[in-house]
């Protein structure tokens, strides 16, 4: 019996994203690339960050946290994953599930906050650029990703909570590839419909609320230079494009999947696989491809390395 006289589930079985064993061996060749991918992609954005003065801005600050959080994102689901397809009964503790739910919305909501804070970023960039030094100081930088952590541990002790107080003493299968809140709560043995709805509120509407933040933030900005684009804000325009990228292949799907507590789809599974592993993948690229300074100072550490 696990946590409480109320739970008599002690495992959940995971049942992936096919049964099929041909199709098994292939996620498992493209999902360890990938992962593969955001660990070098990610680290090497860190270290070039890190190692280059002339990367010192807020915005390379904050990209630097951003890489961070994507490889603490993807380390929550994806070495599991890798284990469950090579095994042919993919179980998890009941311990083990609360705790990937709970790192996974913590890390996921300090990504969210983290992505407005960045669009804020671009914003003061942008329209107060004369004050941008003084609002984006590096202090100030430490509070508001110490905000964002803050806000996604918050989130996530209230996700937690919810789901661990719920009894469990039947079924036990999750029709997906990782613990989450929404198909979790579904196995529960009593009426979830107000802890559905308490935990749209706190998840559902936060990717919402977030989301449509920053596409305010990036219009507003869009419209209020139409008139007046220099050089320098051409510049600050494409960093602005990478950003609302990265922004919608995280916040689209999260929205969709959170806001819905009483329906599922078979795609859902399908869908995560773009916030849990596509888009931490697809940020380093996003982010340094269309940047000449990040790349710049990539091809400084490379030449540097191969001194050594």
């Amino acid at each position: 019996m696990a946590l409480g006289n109320f739970s008599r589930v002690t495992e959940f079985i995971l049942l992936g994203l096919s049964d099929r064993r041909e199709l098994q061996v292939v996620f498992f060749t493209f999902f360890f690339l990938a992962y593969a991918m955001v660990l070098l992609g990610n680290l090497l954005i860190i270290v070039t960050v890190r190692t280059d003065p002339k990367l010192s801005s807020p915005m390379y600050f904050l990209l630097c946290n951003l890489s961070f959080i994507d490889i603490c994102c993807t380390s929550v689901t994806s070495p599991r994953m890798l284990v469950d397809l090579l095994s042919q009964r993919k179980a998890i503790a009941f311990e083990d599930c609360i705790a990937q739910l709970f790192f996974l919305h913590f890390v996921g909501a300090s990504e969210k906050f983290l992505l407005t804070v960045m669009a804020y970023d671009r914003y003061t960039a942008i329209c107060k650029p004369l004050h941008y030094t003084a609002i984006m100081s590096r202090p100030a930088c430490w509070v508001l990703v110490s905000a964002c952590w803050t806000g996604g541990f918050l989130h996530s002790i209230v996700q937690t909570l919810l789901t661990v107080q719920l009894p469990f003493c039947g079924p036990n299968k999750i029709d997906n590839y990782f613990c989450d809140v929404p198909p979790v709560i579904r196995l529960a043995c009593t009426d979830i419909y107000v802890t559905a709805w308490l935990m749209v509120s706190n998840s559902g509407l936060i990717s919402l609320v977030c989301f449509i933040v920053l596409v305010t933030s990036y219009t507003f900005i869009l419209v209020t230079l139409r008139v007046r684009l220099t050089e320098g804000h051409w510049k600050a325009l494409s960093t602005c494009a990478s950003h609302v990228m990265a922004v919608i292949l995280f916040f689209v799907p999260c929205t969709f999947i959170y806001l819905r507590p009483f329906s599922t789809f078979p795609c859902d599974k399908h869908i995560c696989v773009i916030y849990t592993v596509f888009s931490p993948v697809m940020n380093p690229l996003i982010y340094t491809l269309r940047n000449n300074e990040v790349k710049a100072s990539m091809w400084k550490l490379w030449k540097r390395c191969r001194v050594f």
